[in-house]
């Protein structure tokens, strides 16, 4: 199971009259990430700091654009990992107010930034799926197809032999061994596995 969001998130807070402006983005991989924090220095050519961290399986990675090492992107990064997010990026964009925070108030700035972004946070849970066929006696075709549909599954096709109905299946991968079993327990032990 992963979690994303649905759109964009923004939030900005003032500390010590430094201003943090956080933004949060489902991404799809790396170059899509990286091409946004671009895009944010363009549109704040003022800024002192554009920090990020991203979530994307074996693209994640994390920058902490010249503030003091571990104090930005590590913090954006610990948020995202609180949440269980994948397939997100968080930057947060700094103007300097003058006044220096310290590694403590970075991290804590830092921190407060992307979490005060999340507060408006629509979240999409994705749960992993298989895709199998199976192979079944007509007359049991239609009581299996209601308890797939009660079970979260989807019927995605079917198609006929002469002797058999072959129910194209998703099922949550976490529960696919044990609604096979409960479906071939309704079948009589007549249902086969064709692929998948």
């Amino acid at each position: 199971m992963t979690t994303s969001l649905a759109t964009a998130v923004s939030a900005e807070i003032i500390i010590k009259k430094s201003r943090f402006i956080a933004h949060i983005h489902p991404v799809s991989g790396r170059a899509e990430a990286l091409a946004l924090v671009d895009g944010y220095w363009t549109q704040h050519p003022e800024a002192r700091h554009v920090c990020w961290a991203l979530l994307a399986g074996g693209e994640s990675g994390m920058n902490d654009d010249g503030e003091p090492s571990g104090t930005a992107a590590k913090p954006i990064m610990n948020v995202l990992q609180h949440k269980h997010l994948e397939g997100v990026l968080g930057v947060v964009v700094r103007y300097f107010g003058g006044i220096k925070l310290g590694a403590g108030g970075l991290t804590r700035a830092y921190t407060d930034a992307i979490a005060t972004a999340l507060l408006n946070a629509e979240y999409i849970i994705s749960v992993a799926q298989n895709n199998i066929e199976i192979a079944l006696p007509f007359a049991d075709e239609g009581r299996i197809r209601r308890f797939v549909a009660q079970n979260e599954g989807l019927v995605l096709g079917v198609h006929y032999s002469n002797i058999e109905a072959y129910l194209q299946l998703q099922l949550a991968q976490d529960k696919t061994t044990a609604l096979l079993e409960e479906i071939n327990n309704l079948c009589a032990g007549q249902v086969r596995v064709t692929s998948g």
